[in-house]
This record gives structure tokens, sequence and C-alpha cells, in this order.
């Protein structure tokens, strides 16, 4: 089967699912305090979403992050978990990971490493709990660490992302840093991008570019540049003093375009070919419009129109964002709010 290349020559290998556009948390720069979430019909279910992604896996997808929202607090969600696992049984399916804010790890993380997960990200932007509660509304920051310390027991390897927010955590940088080396986490920084409707008047406040952050870094530490690429957006150093990995994912200051491998899909079956893009196919009418009379793992006579619709989707994929916080206004910025997007 021909695999899936854009018309830019990059073959997407990569696929990121929101499987709920629910979250327990509120962070500031993902979503509105007073969310209005999707009615629960709109949603695939849990069986959709793994047609949807099977057809994505037989089409040449290796790498499946799934998040949301928050993919914990799904209902059901370790049987989503359980259909995906079967792929990487076969090796059809490279990587099986997800993105998390950590409240339920406690409860998750050993059934996910059971079912295959082998690392995971954890959103955390501070270590100072009255922060933690300001910046995420409803969150309570003990709750995540122990959450990691679960991913730890289970034996997954935790990467914490961090948004770099001028005037909110650049004082915790060296602090965030050690942490992470005295756990053993790798860690990863990314600028805030222009998403949300009537959220983006703030984002050049909030806005601290990695290139400065990266600066401020190795005025006190060495920092080597490494050729490793884990299949996403991160450009990574190594801390010499402490041998730790640093990533740094620039959407403005260093747009990673030319090498984008992944699309979007999210809970309601909308897939997004850019993150800073309007543009997305609808992949719900082709999934329901043809139901599968075939086994899980093979395509059946309704997958044809399925995979004809993801196609053309790729076809679709343009050459890059447009973000941009230059000339002191913000463009390029997209009225749907991250959580939706799925990261």
């Amino acid at each position: 089967m021909q695999p899936l290349v854009d018309p830019f020559a990059r073959a997407i290998s990569y696929l990121r699912v929101s499987v709920t556009d629910r979250c327990d948390f509120r962070c500031t720069y993902c979503m509105s305090e007073h969310m209005t979430f999707l009615p629960k019909a709109d949603l695939l279910s849990l069986e959709e979403l793994d047609r949807l992604c099977t057809a994505f896996v037989r089409l040449g997808v290796q790498k499946l992050r799934i998040t949301g929202g928050e993919p914990l607090v799904r209902k059901g969600i370790l049987t989503f978990f359980e259909a995906m696992s079967r792929h990487l049984a076969t090796g059809a399916l490279k990587e099986l990971t997800l993105t998390t804010n950590g409240s339920q790890l406690a409860k998750f993380a050993q059934p996910l490493a059971d079912l295959g997960v082998r690392r995971i990200n954890v959103s955390l932007d501070t270590l100072d709990p009255a922060k933690f509660a300001e910046i995420t509304r409803w969150g309570r920051l003990p709750q995540v660490l122990d959450g990691i310390e679960a991913a730890k027991a289970a034996g997954l390897h935790v990467k914490i992302n961090a948004v770099a927010l001028k005037g909110f955590n650049e004082d915790e940088l060296f602090s965030l840093a050690d942490w992470c080396a005295a756990n053993g986490h790798d860690l990863t920084f990314i600028e805030v991008m222009p998403m949300g409707e009537d959220m983006t008047a703030g984002r050049l406040d909030q806005y601290w570019p990695l290139k400065d952050l990266r600066a401020r870094l190795a005025e006190r530490l060495t920092l080597t540049d490494l050729a490793e690429r884990t299949g996403g957006p991160a450009r990574y150093v190594r801390i010499e003093e402490t041998g730790q990995k640093i990533g740094f994912i620039t959407p403005l200051t260093h747009n990673f375009c030319e090498s984008c491998n992944r699309v979007r899909l999210t809970c309601t079956g909308q897939l997004y070919m850019c993150l800073g893009q309007e543009d997305m196919a609808d992949l719900r009418a082709p999934l329901r419009a043809s139901p599968d009379d075939a086994s899980p793992d093979d395509a059946g006579p309704g997958d044809a129109s399925l995979e004809q619709a993801i196609r053309a989707a790729i076809a679709r994929k343009p050459n890059g964002h447009d973000f941009d916080y230059s000339r002191q206004k913000v463009a390029g910025q997209i009225t749907r709010h991250m959580s939706h997007t799925g990261g």
C-alpha cells in the first residue's frame, strides 16, 4: 500500500489523536475557565477511534500519541489503549504514547505500562504549588507529582513539557532543570502559541522566546546540540554537567515545518493537517457512512472511502504555519482552543 506523503514529499508517520475535549484542569493558555464542551453524541466512540487509527496504521503511521483535553478522563480509555496495543504486537505500530497533565497517573500508570506504553509526556509548568493552582485554575500539584512517581514506579520514561511563560516561570528555569535531572526526567520547553478565541490578547506579554531561554541556560551550563529526533518537533541539547537532555519546541522563533511528519485527529473526527492552520478534513462523515464489516485489522469494503478521504486530506497539508509575534502584534492566530485540536 502506498504510504502517506504530502505535497512537499514529507512522509506522514505520526498521528496525534484527541480522545476527548474535556479536562480536569483549565490551564490559562489552553482553555477558558468556563468552557462549553462538545455534546457527548458528537464524539467518536472508542470503537470508531479504533477503526480510524487502524486505517492510519495501515497507511503507514508508526507513532500514535493520545491526547485531549486530558485523555485519561475519557471513560473506558484503557479499552482503547488495549485495542491499539495489538498494533504494537504486530510491529505495525512502533510507539504508543500519550500526553497527560498527570492528574490520573496514580491510577493509570501501571495499566498503561502493561499495555505497551513505554514513555509519556507530562505537562508541568511550575513546581510552586500556588503558581500551579494559578495557571491550572483547578489543579493540585501534589496529585500530579504523585502521578509522576507512579509512572516512574511502573517503568515509564517521563518527559516533562513546560510552556515557557514570561513573568511566570522564568525564575524556575534552573530549578525545573535541576528537578528533572535529579529524577531522571527529560525536559522540553515550548513557546506559547496564539491559539484560542479571545485568548490571544495577552500572548505578547506571556511570550518568552526560547532563544532567550536557551541563552540564559548557557550562562551557567554547557549545552551540546544533539542530532537526535524523536519523531516530534523538538530539537535537543545535552547538559554536560548533568548529562540530561533538554528539548526546545519553537513554533515561533524557529518553526519546524520543513520536517513535519504529523497530523492531528480530533475527538469528533476532524483531521487537522497543520496545528497552525484552520483547514481540516471531516473523517467522521465517511467513517459513519461506510460501516466496517471486516475484522478490525483488515480493510473492509467500507474502508475504501475512508482511506480515500485520508489521502485527500494529506494532499492538502500546507507547507507550514503562520504563527508570528514579531512587529509587536500577534499574527497567525487560531480561534480554536488547543484542547480542541489535541496539542
